[in-house]
Order: C-alpha cells, then structure tokens, then sequence
C-alpha cells in the first residue's frame, strides 16, 4: 500500500529566495496532519527545526513521519560540488537522528538559477541543454552527493529532475540515469514536472520504473501550459498562474500511474507537492481536496 505525504512546498515554502511569505512550519505541519497525510518533508535548512531532539518531537507527537529533503545543487559546476556535499551530509545526518534510514536526500540540479532555463521552462529545446563535458561534471557530482550521503549518513540519494533546471525533459533524465550508478542513485518520478518538461508521465514511469525510489503527485494544467509558451511566460509566472493545479484537475492520468506503480511492485510513499508560491491560494484546503481526490482511487 502507498502511503500519502504532502511537503511544505505545498504552502509556498520553496527552495527559491521569492518575494511574498510562506506559513511557518507550524501551521504546516499542522495543516498536513488536519487534511489526512501522515508524512512530511523537511522543506529547506532551516524552515523546520534544526536539532534533532526539537525536530524530532514536532514531527513525532504528531503521528508523522520525515520522508526527504530537497537539496538542490549546481551540478554542472564542479566548484559547487564541495558545498553540495557538505549541505546533503548535513541534511541527511540531521534526517538519520530523527527518522533513522527512512528519509531520501532528494538531489536536484539548482533550478531556476539559469535564466534561458527558467525562462523556457517547459519549452526547451536541446540546444538550451548541456554539453557532453558538463553531462560528465554533472554526473560526477550527483555520485559524490549520493556516495557521502550513504557513507555519511547511511541513508540513500534519489535525483528530482525539476522544471527550470537541467534536467527537464525526458531525454535529460534519461541521459542523468545513463551516467550514475543505480545501485547509489535513485529517481524521484514527480508527474507534474515530468509532463511540464514534456513528457506523458505514464509512458515514463513505465520506461524509468526500476529506478524510481520516491514518487511525488503533482498535476499539470495543460492549457496554462499552452499559455506559458504563447506569452513567454518563465517558470515562476507558470507556477503563479496554476501550471502545477490541484490533483485531477489538469491532464495527469493518476489511475493509470497508480496502477503502473503497483505492476512495478512500487511500496514507498507518495509525496502530495502541489508547488504554490508564498502567498498564492488556499493550501490548506488544497491539500484536502488532493487527499480526497487520491482516497477516490483507492489510496
């Protein structure tokens, strides 16, 4: 049985330094446990508690669970590497103290850093993307983070391929695979940036199965998309205008996935990230409508 988390990029707490102020990581918790999840991720350094002790007992007298933690990473730069590492050890060491090996560092290219990238989210074409050269530097260093993480920390690494970074389309998550090691890196198959990249998630979850690790539910609204690419739009004016909607309100086929998942013997969790910028909507009662919509099939 797949087990139902929301994150707190669900409350327009985001790795990116925005305009506009997310809840603090009370609420959210709150929030998450109120609308009927039982997992969480840990949002940025510093969103939540950075001491075992404290952030074990906000996440346990809840009844949850700590699942991940994003940390994105300039990969293609090898003078990122270093401080890379030192950040995931961090986060996975604090994750280990808490949650023992359950938690995932959730590795990503630094995303929306990159202006042709940010601005073509969704739209790029091959000659946006990165040379051989960077391809290899880019993959040395997802192996470095996910090799300190296990040695570190003992917990294990999965690559979010992430709209707005380097790793987008399905040929660039295929390729990121094609270079590391399976057996120390795994995918995070988050629907949502999957088929904004372009792809159809399910064709894609079919090809990149043995690799998936975590799972994130999120959709993707089709006519913004369409929009996003007539006016020019760059990934955070998608994001504002609801590019990433509510579960089963955009073109994402969830009971095919779900479905596919089960076929591959998938029993991990699935992260409900509905990516919202600070301020914008009513997360808590997004959340809810998401829960409900995934209890309507079967979940």
């Amino acid at each position: 049985m797949i087990k139902i988390a929301n994150a707190p990029c669900s409350w327009g707490a985001l790795e990116f330094d925005l305009a506009g102020e997310a809840p603090g990581y009370v609420q959210v918790l709150n929030e998450i446990v109120e609308t009927g999840y039982i997992g969480t991720e840990l949002g940025d350094w510093g969103f939540m508690p950075t001491d075992p002790a404290k952030l074990s007992n906000e996440i346990h007298s809840r009844g949850l669970k700590l699942l991940g933690a994003f940390v994105p990473v300039l990969l293609k730069d090898p003078k990122a590497h270093a401080a890379g590492v030192e950040v995931a050890v961090r986060t996975a060491k604090l994750m280990a103290a808490v949650e023992g090996d359950l938690p995932f560092i959730v590795l990503a290219d630094d995303n929306g850093k990159d202006p042709v990238r940010t601005k073509n989210a969704g739209r790029v074409t091959p000659e946006m993307g990165l040379s051989e050269a960077e391809w290899q530097i880019a993959a040395e260093g997802a192996m470095k983070v996910a090799e300190a993480v296990k040695k570190e920390a003992g917990l294990r690494t999965a690559f979010h391929h992430h709209c707005a970074g380097f790793v987008e389309t399905p040929a660039e998550i295929e390729k990121l695979l094609s270079l590391t090691d399976p057996k120390l890196l795994g995918l995070v198959f988050d629907c949502g940036h999957y088929a904004f990249g372009g792809g159809d998630p399910v064709e894609g979850l079919r090809k990149l199965g043995s690799r998936v690790w975590h799972f994130h539910f999120k959709d993707h609204e089709p006519n913004v998309h369409a929009q996003a690419k007539a006016s020019g739009w760059d990934y955070f004016q998608s994001v504002s205008h609801g590019v990433f909607c509510e579960l089963g309100k955009g073109n994402v086929n969830f009971p095919a996935l779900i479905a596919e998942l089960k076929k591959i013997g998938y029993d991990g969790w699935g992260v409900v990230e509905q990516d919202v910028l600070p301020g914008m909507g009513q997360p808590k009662e997004s959340a809810r409508r998401n829960r409900e919509y995934i209890k309507s099939l079967g979940l």
